[in-house]
């Protein structure tokens, strides 16, 4: 054989590989997934830009183990169900409960996560439980769209129950003094209140979630009718929850299992 045609062969069996390769490159699933990045510790921007939290890391070992390339993209909560309905991501990963009023507008997978929500108070403040009575009179900041928000507008009803854009913005007016009571997740609250910003506040007592209007835990959303998408995003949970990996990522943020009951 000259060595002509040795080269020619040889590019050749080069030229394949890379076909081959972009080939597997292409089939690959690509997906896109929404997250809010304002709602630590389960997703959140830090000071360089990075995307985190437990949301990612569970999407992130969700989308491995589909073999999936996955790229995140930020939105406003306000306006996340709107804008995977417009195609802008295929997937929500951003602590989004599974309830009723929701299903009307997209699909959930199965639930990777469910903790109870709270109520936190000043130090000095005399209100000593979460009912609505012990909350009578008081003003209570939550994140407007979520649960949290929905439950304090229909049980404490003789409240001022102010809606905010983020946790971020709650969190500082309880810290100035413009709030009696702030409701949202015990996770992302707790975790506030172990930083020198929430030293200025204690949890008054956790709420019985109630599955109307909490709903079921929190599981990503997706577009109706894209089953196939759902059903993969369900086996890699139950595949995670299996392996190990699951509580690698839980252990990297909690000291229980946030999967719950």
């Amino acid at each position: 054989m000259g060595i002509t045609r040795r080269i020619a062969l040889g590019l050749s069996a080069a030229a394949l590989t890379f076909l081959a390769g972009s080939s597997l490159a292409q089939d690959k699933m690509q997906i896109k997934i929404g997250t809010e990045g304002a709602y630590p510790p389960f997703n959140f921007l830090t000071a360089d830009g990075k995307l985190e939290g437990f949301d990612v890391d569970i999407a992130r070992a969700l989308c491995e183990e589909m073999n999936a390339e996955c790229e995140f993209v930020t939105q406003d909560w306000d306006g996340m169900i709107p804008a995977l309905q417009a195609g802008k991501f295929d997937a929500i990963a951003a602590s989004m409960s599974i309830t009723p009023e929701r299903l009307e507008q997209v699909d959930f997978t199965n639930k990777y996560y469910n903790t109870p929500p709270a109520v936190v108070v000043p130090n000095d403040s005399d209100i000593a439980g979460v009912t609505k009575e012990d909350l009578a009179g008081k003003t209570i900041g939550v994140q407007g769209s979520t649960t949290h928000a929905n439950y304090a507008e229909a049980t404490y009803t003789d409240s001022d129950v102010r809606l905010y854009p983020t946790a971020e913005e709650y969190k500082l007016d309880i810290s100035n003094g413009r709030l009696d009571a702030v409701m949202d997740d015990i996770v992302v609250l707790q975790q506030w209140l172990d930083t020198p910003d929430g030293e200025c506040c204690k949890v008054a007592g956790t709420v019985k979630p109630v599955e109307e209007i909490h709903g079921q835990g929190v599981g990503l959303a997706i577009r109706k009718g894209e089953d196939e998408l759902r059903e993969k995003f369900n086996a890699a949970i139950e595949a995670i929850r299996a392996n190990g990996k699951y509580k690698e990522i839980n252990d990297k943020y909690f000291t229980f299992d946030a999967y719950g009951s």
